[in-house]
């Protein structure tokens, strides 16, 4: 499923960004950012209901399945030359597919591990499937380069992220029916009253949960740093780096980035249980603000592509600190009959909060990227975040 993931968004970002046929601007960067983004904040406030309602093994089969319908419509819809509002709705549907997917599995993880060893499980579990995400990213942009830049190619290499959502399916048939759970449902008996309480109750399982609900202010925080760097990574890619060496712009400068961003994934899955066993979760986190801060401060200000490449690394490599920490918060402090509602509620907060720094900035951000003003802005929601989290855990 992850590969999937990976391939479907490095072929939508591909035929969107740096398509020939195609132009890209601030606002339509922010566009695709919002397809592949946005979906799950959508579908969240019902989906946290349903996965605390339905045999989440069977929810995992049949959204890959629809998945790999949504990827073919989607390819075929780019090798049309469609653009704009209806390409972006295939591609929300795909993406919100996936999340509402994801969410299954992130719920379902105490289910198949001991209790005493979630954060090291949830650690893996986050860092393989990012890993392979990217490596679905970089066999996308691989065939790219057999299939072409236009709007054909990018048709090709966007189908074949089907793979992942026909591999996703196979393996999640394989569980026994209910082993994910959930194993009790706290639903009311009418489908549609559990749908429309599954934010509420949500956000109040989460609101009576310290570690919980400080951790979202710190991940929140991330989020919309993140958002902004992005924005003005992409345009200096696209408008202002060139080549330097084996150091690539472009799209396969987009490519190095990922590796950048997966490489820090990777090290993040490795040494968060040793941080948080060494330092506690709580100084885990504002460490793993504060070290996103200095990088965005030393690596990112420079604005030349040898540091941006260098701060994509340390940056993904805090923010997944930040976000295993809360994953295993959720898993380890919230019950069963609610947990799916939380991730839920956290991946809308999530998504929606990275979509709307990127749109803000789109609309200041110039042509070019360069605005080491919005990188200061970056910095100081670090800090804000540092704040928040401690007078959350106070």
């Amino acid at each position: 499923m992850h590969w999937g993931d990976g391939a479907f968004q490095a072929g939508l970002a591909g035929a969107v960004l740096f398509n020939p046929e195609r132009a890209a601007d601030p606002l339509t960067i922010a566009g695709g950012f919002a397809a592949l983004l946005l979906p799950y904040s959508l579908v969240g406030p019902f989906a946290g209901a349903l996965l605390d309602r339905w045999d989440r093994r069977r929810v995992l089969v049949l959204a890959n399945v629809l998945r790999g319908f949504a990827i073919v419509a989607a390819a075929a819809g780019l090798g049309a030359g469609l653009e704009g509002v209806p390409l972006f709705s295939l591609a929300l549907l795909v993406m919100g597919i996936s999340r509402f997917a994801g969410a299954g599995l992130s719920a379902s993880l105490p289910h198949v591990v001991p209790p005493e060893r979630i954060v090291t499980a949830n650690a893996l579990s986050a860092t393989v499937g990012a890993t392979i995400a990217v490596l679905g990213g970089a066999c996308a942009i691989g065939l790219r380069a057999v299939f072409g830049a236009g709007d054909t190619g990018s048709a090709w290499t966007t189908s074949f992220a089907v793979l992942g959502s026909v591999a996703g399916a196979a393996l999640a048939s394989r569980f026994a029916r209910g082993s994910l759970g959930p194993d009790t449902v706290d639903e009311p008996a009418n489908a549609l009253a559990a749908v429309a309480s599954g934010l509420a109750s949500g956000a109040r399982a989460a609101a009576r949960t310290p570690s919980v609900r400080a951790g979202l202010v710190a991940l929140l925080a991330h989020r919309a740093a993140f958002g902004i760097s992005l924005l003005l990574t992409v345009l200096l890619m696209r408008y202002s780096f060139s080549d330097i060496g084996p150091l690539k712009a472009g799209m396969p400068g987009i490519g190095q980035l990922a590796l950048m961003g997966g490489a820090g994934i990777l090290l993040a899955g490795v040494f968060t249980p040793r941080l948080v066993a060494r330092f506690g979760r709580r100084g885990t986190v504002v460490s793993g603000l504060a070290v996103a801060a200095l990088a965005q401060a030393a690596l990112g200000l420079p604005l030349v592509l040898p540091t941006v490449l260098l701060a994509a690394f340390v940056i993904t490599a805090a923010g997944q600190v930040l976000k295993l920490c809360v994953d295993a918060a959720v898993q380890r402090d919230i019950g069963d009959e609610t947990r799916g509602r939380v991730f839920a509620l956290y991946d809308t907060l999530f998504n929606t909060t990275q979509v709307a720094a990127v749109s803000l900035a789109a609309a200041f951000v110039p042509l070019d990227g360069q605005s080491p003003a919005l990188l200061f802005v970056a910095i100081g929601l670090y800090l804000v975040g540092i704040a928040g989290y401690l007078i959350a855990t106070r």
